[in-house]
């Protein structure tokens, strides 16, 4: 029994196959990595620059310690 009109239609099924679960897993890694990355441990500038933000520090100790951190 022939499918796809030929005896390797069975090719053309499985890289289609592939194709899809491939453009799935992509999907996932790009979506949920860039979560992941937003949702993890902050870096010591970052927090440093949230400080200043929120007014816990001003500038001269901001200035100090981004200083400090750029070593």
């Amino acid at each position: 029994m022939m499918w796809w009109g030929s005896g390797y239609g069975w090719i053309w099924m499985l890289l289609s196959w592939a194709v899809i679960i491939g453009l799935v897993v992509w999907a996932v890694n790009t979506f949920a990595g860039r979560d992941a990355r937003d949702n993890g441990a902050s870096s010591p500038r970052r927090i440093l620059d949230e400080r200043f933000a929120r007014g816990e520090i001003d500038e001269e100790e901001y200035r100090r310690r981004r200083d400090e951190l750029e070593r």
